[in-house]
């Protein structure tokens, strides 16, 4: 005889998608650190097929893969931080998760280790300089950045 198991509730698929178009807007204002006059979504460094959300175990998480303009893009762990740090500020709670898509840069694999490693990450936001740097290419858009 089975038993039944309950489980906890999950998001529908709306609430899923909801959440990934959240993700995709706060994210592609950010501004490309090398040529600021460009955000992340003009340059597709931010790709909205590259953004995932899950629901596993009543916890919601994001997982965003950036593509770096160049295989040797020397900004590309600036540019990761940069996506973490707005989607941790603007939806807190949820799990993100920071990649490279494979293939798209050199040292892929090496910076999405130092993306998603909490250590790092909390050592690189309390650096000054280092967080300036972030704050600056996260801020809000301007209005005419909004109408593009």
């Amino acid at each position: 005889m089975y038993s039944e198991v309950e489980h906890a509730p999950t998001l529908d698929d709306e609430s899923l998608q909801n959440l990934r178009d959240e993700a995709y807007d706060i994210i592609r204002t950010i501004h490309d650190p090398e040529h600021p006059q460009y955000t992340l979504q003009d340059l597709r460094v931010i790709q909205e097929q590259n953004i995932s959300v899950s629901d596993d175990n009543n916890k919601e998480s994001i997982t965003v893969a950036i593509v770096p303009t160049v295989p040797h893009c020397s900004l590309a762990t600036l540019i990761g931080l940069c996506v973490r740090f707005k989607l941790e500020k603007n939806i807190p709670g949820v799990k993100i998760t920071v990649n490279v898509k494979p293939g798209t840069h050199n040292l892929a694999a090496e910076i999405s280790k130092q993306l998603n490693d909490k250590e790092r990450v909390c050592a690189a936001l309390d650096n000054e300089k280092l967080m300036e740097l972030v704050a600056l290419h996260t801020r809000p858009p301007t209005e005419s950045e909004n109408m593009r």
